[in-house]
């Protein structure tokens, strides 16, 4: 076909027909990325360059009860230096001044830090690393430095911080201060009262700081101010007395140490108020030692053994199915039930005896045969009872885990026509040691059923926000002539020659309480991995009581001992004899405790220092470094604490004016 200037035409058209919709659709795309999509696409822009990241809130404080530190939030601040915004001439007047001041304060020859910046200098670096993991009054310190004292724009000063958890008493009361932490995903995993006590009060509101990406994948702060500031978190002060605690702490060591013991938890509670005073719980590692693995006494639910029988006593007594002065026999220390057999401890059994001395001698077969001859008719008469005081319901402490009380019911799985028996002396039965102690609690109390609290206020700053009172949870679980009849053979257990607690008996100190021995894995047939978990609960003074208490031990070495009153016995003994001294109930108790040497040297070198009103810094070298914190932050200061054991050496020399002392340093061993 011939080309034609019709043809040539045509295809010129065409050309310009599609050069014209390509300049509409260039001219479109500009408008939408100038015009419509201009906010998206510069956000977009943006997130490349600037992002908002969160400012980690201080958490509030945990406290005990006398304002000395559990858990304290700690800022930790890295410094770096932006070499760009600096001029030459601030540069060059105060780097030499910059640098012999870091020097002396690191104790690092200033040459390294003039080549340190110099060479920051000369690549551009806009974000290279001061110093990190410095305090707060480090972090003021070298704000005021020559060239920093300028600011960011003027002196290259660039600052961050995190906020890390620090706590004074280390492994001590570990699992009961706990902690509260969250994962990449969110999810908070929360432990003891910093855990409780974190969403309510403690954990405060995150803050926003835009920060621009720098060179190396660096995010530098971007102005002075953050976008949204952080809120603290409140201050909580708990229940926990520290000089208690620190007893209780102790102790429980010795005594698992001295039975080579697999764990063990000790509980003292204020007995009027409910209040948890201190709260012990140490489990063996592999290596022999112990520390706070888990929280025994809250979570550990288990079969309680004989300490069981002062609720079967009290509800027997309730029922009037016996009196105290009832004559019992003891079946020569054998009473069948079906094809269940109990026995006593006692070879032969006691004979007639009364059901006063039943419980003071802790007679499995008497308690069995109360229970199973008085109620087998009638099992759920029984149960009803021991659920009417609440044994079944868990006591709702705010801390997570709170193991489940089992009282089973008549026709229930696991109910058998032997299960009156056992429960009659604690098995097929199940507690947690801090459900055994509010018990007991409440026949110190006269029959008034206290919850446990661990809590006594909220503070912001010095305002205090909330304070909780004791809670009452029965105001009489039984008649006070019921409460009266137990208060009178508990004080028969220690007083009592044939009392299973009198080896605990003391003229000059009076307890009351109930031994408890059970064995564990008794299903086994091999003797050898059968295993016992020794009791005493109890209070103390025995007429007018201050203080509960509960001690369990776990699985003691069998060769040296087993039973309630061997093994934790002397451990509730010799805390309450020094709670006692230590409180203002009397001037001076004498104690008869024969104890392990080494921890009551320890214990006395705290005291008598602990007594003292110092206005100069003490010398707290050889002591424990528990008792060091404990004793100089009651005495205002702040303490940081390097390695664990002893004080082997203190940053500030005995005889320093305390006035000019604000934080001192203590190296363990």
């Amino acid at each position: 076909m011939p080309i034609t200037e019709k043809n040539i035409m045509n295809r010129l058209y065409l050309v310009s027909g599609g050069l014209v919709v390509l300049a509409i659709a260039v001219i479109v795309k500009v408008v939408d990325i100038q015009v419509v999509k201009a906010d998206e696409y510069k956000q977009l822009a943006l997130s490349k360059t600037e992002k908002m990241f969160t400012i980690e809130p201080n958490r509030g404080n945990l406290y005990s009860e006398d304002g000395s530190l559990l858990a304290a939030s700690v800022s930790k601040y890295e410094i770096r230096f932006d070499a760009k915004t600096v001029s030459e001439n601030n540069f060059q007047n105060h780097v030499a001044a910059l640098s012999d001041s870091l020097g002396m304060m690191f104790n690092r020859p200033s040459s390294y830090y003039r080549q340190l910046f110099r060479k920051a200098r000369a690549n551009g670096n806009r974000y290279a690393l001061v110093a990190r993991n410095i305090d707060y009054l480090d972090f003021v310190r070298i704000k005021q430095f020559p060239l920093f004292n300028l600011g960011p724009y003027k002196g290259g000063f660039i600052e961050t911080h995190r906020v890390v958890r620090e706590y004074p008493l280390g492994q001590m009361a570990a699992r009961s201060i706990g902690y509260e932490r969250v994962d990449e995903n969110g999810y908070y995993t929360r432990v003891g009262m910093d855990g409780a006590f974190g969403e309510t009060y403690l954990r405060g509101k995150e803050g926003k700081r835009l920060k621009q990406k720098i060179a190396k994948g660096q995010w530098k702060p971007v102005g002075l101010d953050n976008i949204v500031e952080p809120q603290d978190g409140l201050d909580v002060v708990s229940t926990i007395d520290v000089n208690i605690q620190d007893i209780a702490h102790h102790e429980l060591l010795a005594q698992l140490e001295r039975y080579n013991a697999d764990h063990g938890c000790v509980v003292v509670m204020e007995t009027e108020t409910g209040e948890i005073k201190a709260i012990s719980n140490l489990g063996r590692t592999s290596d022999g030692k112990y520390y706070e693995k888990l929280n025994y006494a809250i979570g550990e639910s288990h079969e309680p053994g004989s300490t069981f029988k002062l609720m079967s006593l009290v509800a027997a007594l309730e029922d009037k199915v016996v009196d105290t002065s009832t004559v019992v026999d003891t079946e020569n220390g054998r009473y069948r039930i079906y094809d269940g057999v109990v026995k006593d401890s006692r070879p032969g059994g006691y004979g007639k005896i009364s059901v006063a001395k039943a419980f003071e001698v802790s007679s499995n077969t008497a308690f069995a045969k109360i229970i199973n001859e008085n109620y087998k008719e009638q099992p759920e008469k029984f149960v009803n009872r021991l659920m009417n005081m609440g044994l079944h319901k868990k006591l709702g402490l705010p801390i997570i885990g709170e193991g489940d009380p089992v009282i089973r019911y008549p026709g229930e799985k696991g109910w058998s026509g032997i299960s009156l028996g056992w429960m009659s002396h604690g098995y097929e039965v199940s507690l947690t040691p801090m459900q055994t102690l509010a018990f007991y609690n409440a026949i110190a109390n006269d029959g008034e059923f206290v919850k446990p609290r661990l809590i006594k206020e909220v503070r912001d700053g010095s305002k205090v926000v909330k304070r909780f009172d004791k809670q009452v949870v029965n105001s009489s679980i039984c008649s006070h002539e019921t409460v009266e009849k137990v208060q009178q053979l508990m004080k028969g257990v220690v007083e009592k020659d044939f009392g299973t607690g009198h080896k605990l008996y003391s003229k000059n100190f009076s307890m009351a309480g109930k031994t408890g021995t059970c064995q564990k894995n008794y299903v086994t047939k091999d003797p050898d991995k059968l295993a016992y978990i020794s009791t005493f609960s109890g209070y103390f003074p025995a007429d007018n009581p201050k203080y509960s208490c509960i001690v369990v031990i776990h699985e003691p070495d069998k060769s040296v001992g087993y039973y309630g009153a061997d093994v934790s016995g002397p451990v509730f003994k010799s805390m309450a004899q020094k709670i006692h001294a230590i409180s203002p109930m009397v001037d001076e108790v004498e104690s008869d405790v024969i104890e392990d040497a080494k921890l009551d040297e320890n214990y006395q070198q705290y005291f008598a220092q602990a007594q003292k009103k110092f206005s100069t810094v003490p010398n707290v070298k050889g002591m424990s470094g528990m008792d060091a914190v404990s004793l100089l932050e009651n005495m205002g200061l702040e303490v940081e604490v390097h390695g664990n054991g002893k004080v082997k050496k203190q940053s500030i020399d005995q005889g320093t004016d305390i006035k000019r002392v604000k934080k001192i340093v203590l190296e363990l061993s």
